[in-house]
């Protein structure tokens, strides 16, 4: 199947319309989206709260989108899974069990930083 190329700015474009529904994608179908949207907006007040620097703030907002990439990607890699064999799989199950393990590593880390950049506050 030829796919038709969308070159120029109508593709650059439609590259954010895609990109947008694959978030309404997340938002709809996926809980733990939610637990990192609550997580983002508490942790988002407390930096407009708090007299952060702005590299603080950077190092916020950079933990913050990784935490919410890896969710996505985690999920992109479970449905795929679930395209390839629908039922369960020892070795497929070892793939979603690894993927959901990067992003609880990287909450774990984002825990930790948020931790080093607010406790001199309270």
């Amino acid at each position: 199947m030829k796919y038709k190329s969308n070159k120029g700015i109508k593709g650059f474009l439609w590259s954010f319309v895609n990109a947008a529904n694959g978030l309404s994608v997340m938002m709809k179908s996926q809980r733990n989206f939610y637990v990192h949207l609550l997580a983002m907006l508490v942790t988002l007040s407390a930096a407009y709260y708090y007299p952060l620097s702005n590299i603080e703030r950077a190092i916020i907002v950079i933990m913050i989108a990784l935490v919410i990439s890896a969710e996505i990607f985690n999920s992109s890699i479970e449905k795929l899974c679930n395209l390839i064999d629908e039922n369960y799989n020892t070795e497929i199950g070892r793939i979603k069990d690894m993927s959901a393990a990067a992003v609880l590593v990287l909450a774990i880390a984002s825990v930790v930083v948020a931790a080093y950049v607010f406790i001199p506050y309270f």
